[in-house]
Formats: C-alpha cells, structure tokens, sequence
C-alpha cells in the first residue's frame, strides 16, 4: 500500500546547544516521507521554489520517495530559522518566510486519489478539505494542525476532524484544540469531535495514544545525546503511517506496532542535524532497535 503526505516542504536554518546547520532540507513533508518510505511506497504533494536544489530531490527520490506530486512554483521556498534551548523542548522562531506556500493549492496527480493512507500535513484545515475530497475511497487518514489554526480556523479545523480517523499532535496543541489542560481529558474531548484515534506527542516523553477502546503509552527511546529535534514528531507520523501501511491494518497489535515503529523512527532523526541521518539511515538499523525497544519495556507480571 501507498502512503501520501500532502504538507510543506522548506529550508531550515536550525540553532541548538549542541550546533548550527544552515538551509538544510527541512518541511513537514520531507520528514515524513523519507520515515514512511522504510516501510511503503511514499508519495508528496507540496510545493518548492525555483531555488530548490536537485540534490533534494535526488535524496528524496534515492530514498523511495515519489515525486510527481511536488510542485515547483516561481519564488523562493518556504524557509524557516529556529533555535533551542538547553531544554530541546523549547525553541524560540526566529524567522519564518512562507514564499510560495503562502499560495500553495494541493493538486493530486490522477494516479494518487486511489490512495488509502494519507496524511494531512500542518497546512490549513481548507487546504485538508479539499485533498480529503480528492481521495476517492481512503482507508486511513490522519492529520497534524498547530495553535495557528486552531485558533484562527476553529469552524473549518472541525470540519476536518469530522472526517479523519486519527490526530497526531503534541500535547500543548491537545490542550489548546480541546480546551482541557489534563492530557487525559483532553484526548477524550478530541475524540469527540470525531477521530477514532488520537496519538499525543510529547518529545523526550514518549506517545501517548488514545480511542474509545484503550490507551497505548510509549516512552521515547532512550539516547545518550540529542542534537537536533526537528521533525521528529514528523518522522514519528511518517514510521507510524508507512507501517500501518505495509500492514494494511490500523487497529489492535499493528496499531500499537505501527506507533513503536514511528517512535523509534523519530530516534534516528534527532541524531543529527536536519535529516540527515534518516536520509543515511536503512531498515536494518531500524529493525534492530525496534527490538532493543521492545526488550527495554518489556514486562511480566
């Protein structure tokens, strides 16, 4: 089975304790694509600008990645500049030039509306809609969104969750969306707003996961050293949908499976700057870990 991101695609310039990296590839897109391609088929829909080098799109493509729906537009590419703190999980924007994404209309190639796994990438919640409609009988969808349209879009943000069956969002964003600052709670209220599923990140603290049925809590795999958190919560999306994916089953064992497979995924991003160790990555590596994983929090009563 195919899975498809529809999302941004950009230049990071990333500032953190432990260094700098300047207009790496970056984008909600990339990360998720290049974890999901591990596991299934991959496809983007996003858009670039005349600047975007082909080394990218040479990394991308050498990593499994289908291309056709990527876009490239007159203009510069969306560009993002961040810096962290000592606690990675706080980070400061320092510069945000949306370029050609401030226009960016998803168009789905004829041959990605058969699609059954999709992922609505953090753009806004019109934009989702109308990919949602495109898709002609999706299996699986899932979406990200942030405190921007949650509190700019709220009508349209609802629409959308009315229609998809699983959220992956951090957990600060849980709260704003559901208006409950206790996790909990706030997962449950989410559920109510039509999901079946609800998966709650929260960086060095794990995934929590969430439906009317059960409760699944995974801690995040230990590392001696982080150097760059960006698109780990993308990577983790990006494991967790291209193994449900291979799967072709999202409830029960492959879900759980599936959610421990994205969250060691993720472990590999933060490794270095960029991802740059997921482009170098291979299923080997991440395999092995899965089992280290599964040894760590393995208990018998």
């Amino acid at each position: 089975m195919n899975v498809l991101v529809v999302g941004s695609m950009a230049f990071d310039s990333i500032e953190t304790p432990h260094g700098r990296a300047d207009r790496v590839l970056g984008g909600s897109a990339a990360y998720f694509a290049l974890a999901a391609a591990f596991f299934a088929p991959a496809r983007i829909v996003g858009v670039v600008g005349e600047d975007f080098p082909d080394e990218h799109l040479t990394a991308l493509s050498r990593s499994g990645v289908d291309l056709e729906g990527l876009q490239r537009a007159p203009g510069k590419t969306f560009y993002w500049h961040g810096r962290y703190h000592e606690d990675l999980n706080v980070r400061d924007t320092l510069e945000v030039q949306l370029n050609v994404l401030e226009e960016f209309v998803p168009r789905l190639p004829a041959g990605y509306e058969d699609t059954e796994y999709a992922f609505l990438g953090n753009m806004h919640p019109a934009a989702q809609l109308e990919v949602l409609s495109r898709l002609k009988q999706p299996r699986l969808v899932a979406l990200d969104t942030m405190d921007h349209w949650i509190h700019e879009t709220p009508e349209e943000l609802r629409k959308v969750l009315e229609r998809v069956e699983t959220v992956v969002i951090n957990d600060s964003e849980a709260r704003m969306l559901s208006g409950q600052q206790n996790i909990v709670r706030a997962a449950r209220a989410i559920l109510k707003m039509g999901p079946r599923a609800v998966l709650i990140k929260r960086g060095e603290y794990g995934v929590f996961q969430f439906s009317d049925a059960a409760t699944f809590v995974v801690p995040a795999y230990p590392l001696e050293e982080v150097l760059d958190p960006t698109g780990a919560g993308d990577s983790f999306a990006g494991g967790f949908m291209g193994c449900l994916a291979a799967a072709d089953a999202g409830s029960g064992d492959a879900l759980r499976r599936a959610i421990v497979y994205g969250n060691v995924t993720a472990s590999f991003t933060v490794e270095d700057f960029g991802p740059r160790r997921l482009i170098a990555l291979d299923r080997t590596e991440i395999d092995e870990r899965y089992r280290r994983f599964v040894d760590l929090t393995r208990f018998h009563d």
